[in-house]
């Protein structure tokens, strides 16, 4: 099945998003900070029947220095190993824009499409660095959120998929193909290749102090996409507490565990002997991040009833399947507004 092209969807998006941010704010549109949870967590809150909430997330990590289990290795090691080539660090650069539109008060639908900027520097053994470089649209994101229970503690399911949108076929010139391309690792493509399952599970609450909440979420790959390989699986748990400072401001301080599995086959134009990011057996891991953020909401001015949140994610534990490039942080910003539709 031929997908649509991407731009062909995007830019008529772009111009819904411009027309319908101007529109007038909802009469009861949630008029506190906390009740949403914070920007680093997705489908985290169902909508009235008629509402829509439009959203952009940028999203910057920054990975540098190999790790293999929970122990740090130098440069040096990893080419005294037997690789030819080491990556040294790894800045990563998402934009994010999410549509919500609740057809009644249990369901909320939503989509997400992103944008993605790769860059990986490298070390050779003889001593010389090159950089590589990725970037365009990634895999999409559709989702229904399913009330359960919608008075006090709130329960919902997040049912999604993620459709293949991104590519797999990124290349770049390297000091070994110069002056062609070639095929690039797995952690700089742009997409899965498959159709991938996205279950969760959403609970919170907002009382007159502030805001809690949990979330568990999954993404499972469904078959092997046309380069022999599939994705590993991920498992993300999270939970966090929002403390109202003012009306229009929110603190939020998160724990964030996540679990990624190794490749299953192998893109047969990589050699795992050169460089351990091109090694299917070298990518998965566990992580827990301390996320600490804020959230805005606009109670007047020019800005009345939108969102602008923040959120930064402090890594405190990586066990890697590695060497693998560690994550040093990942940094959070956000915007949204919500209105009646119908």
């Amino acid at each position: 099945m031929k997908l649509p092209r991407i731009r062909d969807v995007f830019v008529p998006s772009i111009a819904l998003v411009i027309s319908l941010a101007l529109a007038p704010a909802s009469a009861d549109a949630q008029s506190r900070p906390d009740s949403h949870a914070p920007i680093g967590v997705m489908g985290d809150h169902l909508h009235s029947s008629g509402e829509v909430m439009l959203s952009y997330r940028y999203m910057r990590m920054n990975m540098e220095g190999s790790r293999i289990g929970t122990d740090a290795l130098s440069d040096q090691d990893v080419l005294a190993s037997g690789y030819m080539v080491t990556p040294t660090a790894m800045p990563m650069d998402m934009h994010m824009v999410g549509f919500m539109i609740a057809p009644s008060d249990r369901v909320t639908l939503m989509v997400m499409g992103n944008y993605l900027s790769n860059s990986m520097d490298h070390l050779t053994g003889m001593g010389g660095t090159f950089t590589t470089g990725s970037s365009g649209f990634g895999d999409t994101k559709v989702s229904a959120l399913v009330g359960l229970k919608n008075e006090g503690v709130r329960v919902h399911l997040n049912a999604g998929l993620s459709l293949p949108t991104g590519s797999i076929d990124e290349r770049d010139v390297t000091p070994a193909s110069a002056p062609n391309t070639a095929q690039l690792p797995y952690p700089m493509q742009l997409g899965s290749g498959t159709v991938d399952l996205e279950p969760g599970i959403t609970m919170y609450e907002v009382s007159d102090g502030g805001a809690w909440g949990l979330q568990a979420r999954s993404t499972l790959r469904l078959g092997e996409n046309d380069r022999d390989y599939t994705l590993g699986n991920r498992y993300r748990a999270t939970g966090w507490l929002q403390y109202r400072l003012f009306d229009e401001l929110s603190a939020s301080v998160r724990i964030d565990a996540q679990r990624w599995e190794n490749v299953e086959g192998a893109d047969p134009a990589l050699n795992p002997n050169m460089i351990y990011t091109a090694d299917p057996d070298l990518r998965g891991g566990t992580r827990i991040d301390i996320p600490l953020g804020f959230n805005w909401y606009f109670v007047d001015g020019p800005l009345f009833d939108h969102r602008l949140a923040v959120e930064i994610n402090l890594p405190i534990y990586q066990d890697l399947d590695g060497p693998q490039l560690e994550t040093d942080w990942v940094l959070t910003v956000g915007w949204q507004k919500a209105f009646d539709l119908f």
